[in-house]
Formats: C-alpha cells, structure tokens, sequence
C-alpha cells in the first residue's frame, strides 16, 4: 500500500534527508521516497497515516 502526502517547506537535500528518516523510522514503513520539487513525499507500506503525519512534523515540516 502507498500513500502520497503533500509536504511544505522542503527546499534541499538535506530537507530530503531529514524527512526519509523521521518517516522511515514509523513502524510499517517500508520505503519512502521524497520529491523536493513537488513537495511531495511517497510512503509505501502499513503504516499508521497519524504517526506518518506526525513524523514529518517532527523532521520540521508541515503536511497538508
């Protein structure tokens, strides 16, 4: 299972890197790929959709 979220404030790869590995910490993920460009960030796998969210929040980003 994957799920695309929408995430604001990632300009670099450090940005990148920041956010794969709060999100691919969450249980139940699987892989994570990030776009800087389109703000997005792809998550594969069971993970839970509120702890996804909260993990981005903590790598310093807003997702909508």
């Amino acid at each position: 299972m994957s799920s695309v979220y929408s995430v604001s404030g990632m300009s670099c790869d450090h940005c990148r890197a920041a956010v794969e590995s709060h999100v691919g910490a969450v249980p139940g993920v699987t892989a994570v790929a990030v776009d800087v460009a389109r703000g997005t960030v792809l998550v594969e796998g069971q993970a839970d959709d509120a702890l996804v969210r909260d993990a981005i929040v903590e790598a310093g980003y807003e997702v909508g």
